[in-house]
């Protein structure tokens, strides 16, 4: 049967609304179920201009410009402990990049920082804010990786109350220090979130040396045995 001009007219428009209807929603709709997707502007173009600031302003709170998380902290000889490292994404004012022999600035876009505290006072503190921080490039220099050593407040951590601090393998877990009387003392291994620097600590009690500091996967396998440190 033919329609009348006004039907016609009256089913075109309803068409325009249903099309129209599948462009605002065709985003959540091609996530929903599987189907005929729509115009990819068309899908676009429906998401609100706030949406996007909201993304950009998530992904700025992901990236803060200092890092600060805790290695270890406790007690040893009735002192309160504490290591943290510190990681600057772009170099802080205030800081200059040390000077190679050859004159040259030392490379580093971003500064790490380890600070380590023995009775409420920073070790270091002497050499100033800066003291005890490295220039890294980035969120994942290798650079840092594999240092260790004693530190303290008196004679260069030779004696008294002493922090056991080391910036492990990625394959590291833990450590585990064996003290001359036959104590051992085990120290997990503790990331700064979004970078790859890492670090544990231990203390090391006045009138005690080491006998020696192992180091061990998540497995528990030995990975390194060092008989150095006293």
């Amino acid at each position: 049967m033919a329609l009348s001009s006004a039907r016609k007219a009256a089913m075109a428009a309803v068409a325009v609304a249903a099309l129209g209807g599948v462009s605002f929603f065709g985003a959540s709709a091609s996530e929903a179920a599987p189907g005929p997707a729509a115009h990819p502007a068309s899908a676009s173009a429906s998401v609100p201009a706030s949406a996007v600031a909201k993304r950009s302003v998530s992904a700025h709170r992901q990236a803060p410009p200092v890092v600060t998380r805790v290695i270890g902290k406790g007690r040893a000889d009735g002192h309160r402990w504490s290591v943290a490292l510190e990681f600057h994404r772009t170099l802080p004012k205030g800081y200059t990049l040390p000077t190679l022999p050859d004159g040259a600035s030392a490379p580093g876009t971003s500064l790490l920082c380890q600070r380590m505290y023995i009775g409420g006072v920073r070790i270091d503190h002497q050499g100033g804010p800066w003291s005890d921080c490295q220039p890294v490039n980035g969120t994942n220099d290798p650079g840092p990786a594999g240092e260790m050593g004693p530190w303290g407040l008196h004679d260069k951590g030779t004696d008294g109350t002493r922090l056991m601090v080391a910036n492990p393998e990625p394959d590291v877990a833990y450590g585990l220090i064996t003290l001359a009387d036959g104590h051992q003392v085990k120290a997990t291994t503790v990331t700064v979130p979004g970078t790859t620097y890492r670090a544990w600590a231990a203390p090391i009690p006045d009138g005690q040396t080491i006998t020696a500091v192992d180091q061990y996967d998540e497995h528990h396998h030995r990975l390194s045995h060092d008989t150095n440190w006293h």
